[in-house]
């Protein structure tokens, strides 16, 4: 982050806790600053490009900076009423958009504030900077529970980094939250990839998919683009149950990681034709199993939505691993018909949400076959005797180096093993209980000192998850009893 753009986040921060006073949360602060920003670019770009987003000239910036007191709060209100009815782009930001700054004295300081920055003359990296130091600061605020929307950028950039999209390429995150994977891969093929116009049009308006099921969320992925200067008129993200239904195409690269915690709001049928009764049902035959297991569903959907031959690269907890059930029944057949090449397990303290133990898996989908696919996994162990946390000892790009170095992007079949990283081979894997893909093999420095335990808050986080996953088993053991 710039100089200047650290600057404008922190005076536009520091008046988060001025509305914080009022019982405005971070959240929401963020979400109106998105509406103001917005409509003061859009007159920007009117001005100074000829670009007009066709916002009515009663909605338009000029009509909301003039107004003082309750004509503009009236105003604000009535604008973003207004224009969440609209189609592209506008429809998106403002979808179901509400003015939650009660005081019109407070809000009309934060419209001065923003009206004496000149947005569009600044970078699309400041811009973007500031926009993502804005997220990243909602995201730390654990009360509101934003966290889980934001992966860390370190960890984005070394996923995207091994995955090395291209020009052409169509890359979806379907639980895009606020847009991370989408702009890494949005930098890494500008900055790795020479581009002609067609290229570059091809990359800011068609490249990129996003999808999301909270349109607070989506409203900030729009914008984050955005301000990148990626999309159009048309927004590249949109607002829906990724789960609900089959992809409407398949893509080249997916680069994702849905939010965590197990539960499906709706049951899903697999080609199995197993059914679990609840007030909502997905007809999904392009699944392997029928599982209530949000995060098995991702891992299914991720192998749905590519092209043979796209790739993917999907963050997931520790129970996708091992879980049995439906999650055998999945990993049996990712390994079966993906070539599902590397497994990276995460340390603890990297992610908002306390606790969590996650891993990112690779994979590439594959043609029919009788054989399996997949004939090695390569895990690097990321996670034993790391020791990060999110504000002392945050995780950093550099501690990501090794990694990508042992992932030999450019020639897997160079890869070597080292003391972190390891080879297994299908038959292995294949042959562990469950197929569990849980695998490790460093000593636990903290298991040998009783006074370097983890944390209690992650530990009761391990047990919680561990309960969750046994009463899980014994659901599906009651179900298959009744239907018996």
């Amino acid at each position: 982050m710039t100089d200047n753009s650290a600057a404008i986040v922190q005076k536009v921060w520091n008046y988060a806790n001025v509305m914080r006073d009022d019982g405005l949360s971070y959240g929401d602060y963020v979400e109106q600053i998105t509406f103001l920003i917005f409509l003061k670019m859009t007159q920007e770009r009117m001005e100074q490009q000829g670009k007009d987003l066709k916002i009515p000239k009663e909605y338009q910036w000029k009509a909301l900076a003039k107004q003082d007191g309750d004509d503009l709060e009236k105003q604000y209100r009535h604008t973003l009423e207004a224009l969440g009815k609209y189609p592209g782009l506008l429809g998106v930001i403002f979808k179901k958009a509400q003015n939650k700054i009660a005081d019109p004295a407070k809000l009309k300081h934060l419209v001065n504030m923003i009206d004496k920055e000149d947005w569009s003359s600044m970078s699309t990296d400041v811009k973007g900077d500031i926009y993502e130091g804005l997220l990243e600061k909602n995201a730390s605020d654990v009360k509101g529970g934003a966290g889980q929307y934001f992966t860390p950028r370190p960890l984005i950039r070394a996923m995207v980094e091994v995955m090395r999209p291209k020009t052409g390429m169509v890359i979806s995150d379907p639980a895009c939250g606020t847009g991370g994977f989408l702009l890494a891969a949005y930098d890494y093929i500008e900055k790795h990839q020479k581009l002609d116009t067609g290229a570059a049009r091809h990359l800011k308006e068609k490249a990129l998919r996003g999808v999301d099921i909270v349109d607070g969320v989506v409203r900030l992925c729009a914008m984050n683009l955005y301000l990148h200067g990626i999309g159009g008129d048309e927004s590249p993200v949109e607002s829906k149950d990724s789960l609900r239904g089959k992809p409407s195409e398949e893509v080249d690269m997916v680069l994702t990681n849905p939010p965590f915690g197990k539960k499906s709001s709706v049951t899903i049928v697999g080609e199995n034709g197993e059914k679990q009764q609840d007030k909502m049902t997905y007809e999904r035959d392009d699944f392997w199993a029928t599982t209530s297991n949000k995060q098995l569903n991702f891992v299914q959907h991720v192998a749905s939505m590519l092209k043979i031959g796209g790739t993917a690269a999907v963050v997931v907890p520790d129970n996708v691993l091992f879980e049995g059930g439906a999650g055998e029944t999945v990993r049996r057949q990712l390994l079966s018909r993906c070539d599902v090449h590397t497994l990276m397990r995460l340390p603890t303290g990297i992610f908002y949400a306390q606790g969590v133990k996650a891993n990112v898996i690779f994979f590439d989908r594959k043609p029919a076959s009788e054989k399996p696919w997949t004939k090695d996994v390569w895990i690097y162990d990321f996670r034993t005797n790391i020791h990060l946390t999110l504000k002392e000892n945050k995780l950093k790009d550099a501690d990501l180096e090794d990694f990508k170095k042992c992932y030999n992007a450019a020639d897997r079949s160079k890869r070597r093993e080292s003391e972190r990283f390891k080879r297994f081979s299908y038959d292995e894997l294949i042959a562990r209980d469950k197929i569990n893909l849980d695998v490790f093999w460093l000593k636990d420095d903290s298991l040998e000192d009783a006074d370097n335990l983890p944390d209690p808050a992650i530990l009761a986080a391990d047990i919680v998850e561990q309960l969750e996953a046994a009463l899980e088993e014994f659901k599906t053991i009651e179900e298959v009893l009744e239907e018996k």
